[in-house]
């Protein structure tokens, strides 16, 4: 596949787009790379099975680099919980493992296409619907953090993303302010994101047909023009998250997330 000039602006809008929802909204990005290098790399003739699956594991090794710069700017301001990222990294290294090297490797690209519109329509549900959390609800101990933390990694390895799609509903049901949970997600999306991408490598390094400059299943230049371009505006999207009300930011984290489901949805079923 050709690293034409076209591709190098494509990636680039592409990255600065994911650095500052990634701020914004804690999702890591990958919920808008993923969708996105998959219709790049399909329409330069790359198998959608292949397309759906490098862009998996490309959007999430994006995360590793969005995750720090996007933290920065929420710890900053006091918003991120540490005490809740270091009580769920563990069960997310776990579950990212798991996801990465085991069941993502043998899942058809538009199963796994599927399954990102399911996880990610759901979130999107329960953010439009701005349902309360139960008074009394607080945040599990060390053992259901742990599991909670094993579905989150699975969950993104499965479908590339940060996890905020899961965690942020999670931590908000669980009586952490909004700004709070989105914050701590953008904290969680390293470890999820180191954890998948070598996951990633190991189990794509034997694959047939991978287009030059492959790493397993991460493709490298995408990789560098959407990490160096997305670093830039992730603290620009921290800062718009603390000024927008609650309410509003849970309607566009919503309604992003909507698209993207579409879009798989129609990948999946059409692949």
């Amino acid at each position: 596949m050709p690293f034409e000039p076209a591709l190098i602006t494509e990636l680039a809008i592409l990255g600065l787009a994911t650095g500052y929802l990634a701020g914004l909204l804690g999702i890591g990005g990958g919920m808008l790379i993923g969708p996105f290098v998959t219709l790049i790399m399909s329409s330069r003739g790359v198998p959608s099975e292949l397309a759906v699956k490098m862009a998996i594991a490309t959007s999430m090794a994006t995360i590793m680099f969005t995750s720090v710069s996007s933290v920065r700017a929420h710890h900053q301001r006091g918003a991120v919980r540490w005490p809740i990222v270091k009580g769920l990294a563990p069960g997310i290294v776990l579950g990212g493992a798991i996801a990465s090297v085991g069941v993502f490797s043998v899942l058809k690209g538009t199963t796994l296409a599927l399954l990102f519109a399911a996880f990610v329509g759901f979130s999107a549900t329960q953010m439009f619907l701005n349902k309360k959390p139960q008074p009394s609800s607080h945040m599990p101990g060390a053992q259901g953090q742990i599991a909670a933390g094993t579905v989150i990694g699975f969950l993104s390895g499965l479908v590339g993303a940060g996890g905020g799609f899961v965690s942020v509903p999670f931590m908000v049901a669980h009586n952490v302010p909004m700004l709070n949970a989105v914050a701590t997600s953008a904290a969680l999306g390293f470890p999820i994101a180191l954890a998948n991408t070598v996951g990633y490598v190991f189990s794509g390094s034997q694959v047939a047909g991978l287009p030059q400059w492959s790493l397993g299943y991460v493709w490298l230049p995408a990789l560098a023009v959407i990490a160096s371009c997305s670093v830039l505006t992730a603290p620009l999207g921290a800062k718009m998250a603390h000024r927008l009300p609650v309410d509003q930011l849970k309607k566009v984290f919503s309604l992003v997330l909507y698209c993207l489901a579409a879009y798989m949805a129609y990948k999946g079923l059409h692949g």
